[in-house]
């Protein structure tokens, strides 16, 4: 194909501080009524002064290290100067000329190869109020309102180089940078509340003639999903107009959840637009080496570590350590799972597969169990009391319930066989009601040894040990012979 997609992101980052980014107002404001979270500060009213949130500026330092950043000794406030009704100070203060960090970068895994993804920015910045359209969409709004709640939330905005070129990249990228973000617990990455937002700039180049569209910015993606399908049908819009002989507007546009599509916005602001000057009212932010040195040392074990960490200590392949480490909780039940079980490889496994598909089901992050129901439900499969279809079978109840498993396995009148005498008189009625598949066996055909098992199983209605079933099908049909 002569077509190579660029995309370049944007991506703005709610940090979880108690406060707002200059004022006194409470920053976790999503479930508020509408305009309950503000002050003379954040609502730009003449003579109010802006003061900086330190935690803001330490939250900001934390990402920049943990994305490979270069933290700048001397960084500065700016303002950015734009109309728009949720935006009461008619400008934003953000950081333009000096930025708190530049010059980073974050792998991402790729089907099996890693690509650098390089980081140009990471800033500091206020959030704006939101408008609340009436109807399904802003194209359908008959009219719109204004919930100052969000005016003067902390943000910090990363922009990445044009080194993704694909919407499944832009995506990996942002799922990484949300589960950094949970590690360093500087934000809830929650892209359906607005704590994580993500915006991009997408062109195509096609190769045979030499040619690159033009620039279109895409928005409005509120979830994973939606980042790669937007990007998706951007993608193609833009080679079908380049198949055509013709360009794209250079413009911003939004994903319309209800159609699917991008639809136009207004056209692509120049920076110049902004008329960006220094903040008069908030004085430079100074880094020291010492308060460097203790945000470094205050960092955590960051996800690309303890993938490393848990294949070199627990001898599990990568795939799993990846999946485990990409959830900070998972990762630690993981471990405190093994450390009450010992069996790494099938806690692994067991948390994969059966409660990951739980979450799933139930849509929830939230683990509803502790180790000590993986470690019961263990030493029941260990002990013979249970078999590991039965495990499976009463899991989802454990899981939704919080009961432990003997309490779920009384309930349900559940118990594993494990009686030899009493396995074994099944399988002799077995041999004697049918004669013909015995001499089968005799005969070499030893896959008729399923029929037996499944006689068993049949007889106690799947309660059977298996494992012992197998040794006495097999020790009761060679003694046969």
């Amino acid at each position: 194909m002569s077509y190579r997609t660029v995309i370049g992101l944007e991506i703005h980052v709610q940090l979880m501080t108690k406060t707002k980014a200059f004022c006194s107002c409470r920053a976790d404001v999503f479930e508020l009524p509408p305009n309950t979270a503000i002050c003379p500060v954040c609502t730009g009213q003449p003579g109010a002064l802006p003061v900086v949130n330190s935690s803001m500026i330490d939250y900001a330092a934390k990402i920049a290290l943990a994305l490979n950043c270069e933290i700048h000794e001397y960084s500065r406030f700016d303002r950015k100067n734009y109309f728009y009704p949720d935006l009461p100070k008619g400008y934003q203060i953000t950081q333009y000329f000096y930025p708190i960090a530049t010059s980073g970068y974050l792998d991402i895994d790729i089907d099996g190869q890693t690509k650098r993804v390089r980081i140009r920015r990471l800033h500091i910045e206020e959030d704006a109020g939101k408008l609340v359209h009436e109807g399904d969409s802003i194209t359908q709004a008959q009219y719109s309102l204004v919930d100052m709640n969000r005016c003067g939330i902390p943000l910090v905005e990363i922009v990445t180089e044009p080194d993704l070129s694909s919407p499944k990249e832009a995506r990996l990228f942002v799922e990484k940078l949300r589960t950094i973000l949970r590690y360093l617990e500087v934000s809830t990455g929650d892209m359906e509340k607005g704590a994580l937002r993500c915006d991009a700039n997408i062109s195509v180049v096609d190769e045979l003639k030499d040619i690159q569209s033009n620039r279109v910015e895409v928005k409005n993606m509120n979830s994973f999903k939606f980042i790669e399908k937007a990007l998706e049908y951007e993608q193609q819009r833009i080679i079908e107009a380049l198949k055509n002989g013709q360009n794209v507007e250079k413009e911003t546009r939004g994903w319309d959840l209800s159609s699917k599509i991008t639809i136009s916005m207004r056209g692509k602001e120049e920076e110049s637009d902004y008329r960006y000057f220094p903040e008069p009212d908030i004085p430079p932010v100074i880094f020291s080496k010492e308060r460097l040195e203790h945000i470094k040392s205050s960092l955590v074990e960051l996800p690309d570590q303890k993938i490393e960490r848990f294949i070199e200590f627990y001898k599990i392949p990568r795939y799993d350590a990846t999946v485990l480490a990409m959830n900070k909780e998972i990762a630690d039940f993981y471990e405190a799972c093994v450390k009450q079980t010992n069996k790494p490889k099938e806690v692994s496994n067991w948390i994969m597969t059966e409660m990951l598909r739980e979450m799933k089901q139930l849509e929830t992050e939230q683990i509803s169990i502790t180790p000590m129901h993986i470690s019961e439900l263990f030493s029941l499969m260990d002990k013979g009391e249970i078999s590991i279809k039965m495990a499976k079978e009463i899991f989802p109840e454990i899981f939704r319930t919080g009961k432990m498993p003997s309490q779920v396995l009384e309930e349900r009148g559940m118990k594993q066989i494990s009686d030899e005498k009493f396995i074994e008189q099944i399988v002799r009625k077995a041999m004697t009601q049918n004669p013909k598949a015995v001499e089968q066996y005799k005969s070499g055909k030893t896959n008729i040894i399923g029929y037996f098992i499944g006689q068993v199983m049949k007889e106690t209605k799947g309660s059977a040990n298996p494992q012992l079933v197998n040794d006495i099908v097999k020790r009761l049909l060679e003694g046969s012979t």
